[in-house]
């Protein structure tokens, strides 16, 4: 896999608490927008004004789950990060040790058939390395682990200076799924959208396409790739992203053309990185999106590329993440270094909590000819 770009980011650059704490309103963060290495800056209200008619927003709607139980192993405390029920029952657990600040730290150490005491009388048995001293598939005498953490967990946090409730982890777009299930972390690209904005891009005729991936944990280690995670991608929303990308043919070229601009919509603009997954993992070689569901561990790179994604809106990552490697693809290396030099020299907040980067294909000056069926 090729390296990730290396950002380093100050620690007052990290978002400590929810934008409605520090300002009016969850819409209340910057905006960044790259076309190409043309970088703009905005308030995330004017996100509208970025966008045009025809342009389809892919939102993942899974609900965040309060997936940080406390327990201990051996009597000493820990915290069990719930992450992903697997497809035999068992579920993908990280375990942390608690940190002065209320947060947790990473912990090392654990072997297979540790037993972690949980609240309620239940217990959590270590099963399987999943990653090396890091993540470990377990098994948990709880009949209904999303019940268990209803009743004791709380929203996995790292960065934030105090816990959060539950609610400053939704999206507007999130949805009750089957079996209680959701993600370990927000899917937090879609947190500074609000209910007048949802509005507001459905009157110009931004479309809204549905997905879902249920994210893990994003304590990974630098370089260590996504495991396996849940995502669907149902039909209405494959029939809307092929259907989008087909009308940006010559008919739409033709009648958009004003002033040698290309206008016309259509562009798949996926609303975070767990968007881009889950579309991409239900993408053909031919860019044809089809009816998908299971399981994904889809990398996307710069040398696998995107099938079927134009733009994304996404927070500003990690040092060394591999979702850099994403936005790479998308955007290019070149692009994405400009933009995170604009970030850091404009003091954007970094996390789920931070401001967001809206990456788009670059304008195109010249007039395409009706004749050509090339965008």
């Amino acid at each position: 896999m090729t390296a990730p770009m290396v950002v380093r980011v100050p620690d007052g650059l990290l978002a400590s608490v929810p934008a409605e704490v520090r300002g009016s309103g969850r819409d209340d963060v910057r905006l960044m927008v790259s076309r190409g290495t043309a970088v703009s800056h905005h308030a995330f209200r004017d996100l509208a004004g970025q966008l045009r008619a025809g342009d389809v927003l892919v939102v993942n709607t899974s609900q965040t789950l309060p997936a940080a139980v406390d327990g201990a192993v051996e009597g000493a405390p820990v915290v069990v990060h719930f992450s992903t029920l697997g497809a035999d029952g068992r579920w993908a657990v990280e375990l942390r040790t608690p940190g002065a600040s209320g947060s947790t730290e990473r912990r090392t150490g654990d072997r297979a058939g540790a037993v972690v005491a949980l609240p309620g009388g239940e217990r959590l048995v270590l099963d399987e390395a999943l990653s090396p001293d890091r993540l470990w598939w377990a098994r948990v005498s709880a009949g209904d682990v999303p019940d268990l953490m209803r009743r004791y967990g709380r929203p996995i946090r790292y960065y934030t200076e105090r816990d959060q409730p539950l609610a400053a982890y939704q999206t507007v777009f999130a949805l009750p799924a089957p079996g209680g299930l959701g993600s370990a972390e927000m899917p937090s690209a879609a947190r500074p959208f609000t209910a007048p904005l949802v509005a507001e891009l459905v009157r110009r005729g931004v479309w809204f396409a549905p997905v879902t991936l249920h994210t893990g944990v994003a304590s990974a280690e630098a370089h260590e790739p996504p495991y396996p995670e849940r995502f669907e991608v149902p039909r209405s929303t494959a029939l809307l992203v092929n259907g989008a990308r087909a009308g940006r043919g010559r008919g739409a070229r033709c009648a958009a053309r004003e002033g040698g601009r290309r206008e016309a919509g259509g562009r798949i603009v996926a609303i975070g990185t767990t968007a881009v997954r889950a579309l991409e993992s239900a993408a053909g070689p031919d860019g044809v999106v089809r009816e998908a569901a299971g399981f994904t561990d889809l990398v996307v790179t710069p040398r696998r590329g995107v099938r079927v994604v134009d733009g994304l809106l996404t927070g500003l990552h990690e040092p060394e993440a591999s979702h850099l490697l994403m936005l790479e693809a998308i955007a290019g290396r070149e692009a994405l270094a400009v933009a995170y030099d604009q970030a850091l020299s404009r003091l954007y907040l970094w996390h789920e909590f931070g401001d967001v980067h809206l990456l788009l294909p670059e304008e195109n000056p010249h007039t395409a000819h009706c004749s050509s069926n090339v965008w």
